[in-house]
């Protein structure tokens, strides 16, 4: 399989050119794509999000995140991986790549590249201005549907700059949301169950 690459603002397009039967869904798409250095992919809704990767200060959130959880992680036997490893959200089969995802050791896979998004612990956005909308409005829905227990969402970029945590969900949506200003303690609710010093995500810190 062979694809175009068009560029559209932030985002980039992706024109099949094969004689063979060509992809009907965005999933299907997902899975003929070739290796792109430097995007990530995701499907939301049935659509396929192709975006450049973050910025270097988008990362270090991500990195800084991974350092404040070492600890609990070693304790569990826990492994993480900080915006490099796909995500199948069971139920519509999606795959997403979220800035950080917490799992146990024996993750199982739906096929052979993407974690199960039901035997995860947390994951975690990094909002910038190219996924705010998708970070705040549609990610939640999508990973309560994926049941994922805890979602992280650090959002430097909002007027005032917050760090919200959403759990304990029911039927298909996350009825516990709490919210801090960036810089304020913050609970993670089991099984991590520890308070996050959110002054790490701030910049300089």
């Amino acid at each position: 399989m062979v694809a175009m690459v068009t560029r559209h603002d932030e985002h980039t397009t992706f024109a099949p050119t094969s004689t063979k039967r060509m992809p009907e869904t965005a999933r299907e798409l997902f899975d003929a794509l070739p290796e792109l250095p430097g995007f990530r992919a995701d499907v939301i809704d049935g659509n396929l999000i192709v975006s450049p990767v973050g910025t270097p200060e988008h990362g270090r959130h991500a990195m800084r995140l991974n350092r404040a959880l070492a600890s609990i992680m070693d304790e569990k036997g826990w492994e993480a991986w900080a915006g490099n490893v796909d995500v199948c959200i069971e139920g519509p089969r999606e795959p997403v790549e979220p800035d950080f995802v917490l799992a146990p050791l024996d993750c199982p896979l739906w096929g052979t590249r993407e974690l199960r998004s039901t035997a995860l612990i947390m994951v975690a956005e990094v909002v910038s201005h190219g996924s705010a909308g998708r970070d705040r409005t549609e990610k939640p829905l999508l990973y309560a549907t994926g049941g994922i227990p805890i979602y992280l969402l650090i959002d430097p970029i909002a007027k005032s700059p917050s760090v919200t945590v959403y759990s304990d969900i029911d039927d298909g949506v996350y009825r516990a949301v709490n919210q801090v200003a960036l810089g304020a303690p913050i609970q993670l609710p089991k099984p991590i169950d520890i308070e996050l010093d959110t002054s790490i995500f701030k910049t300089g810190a």
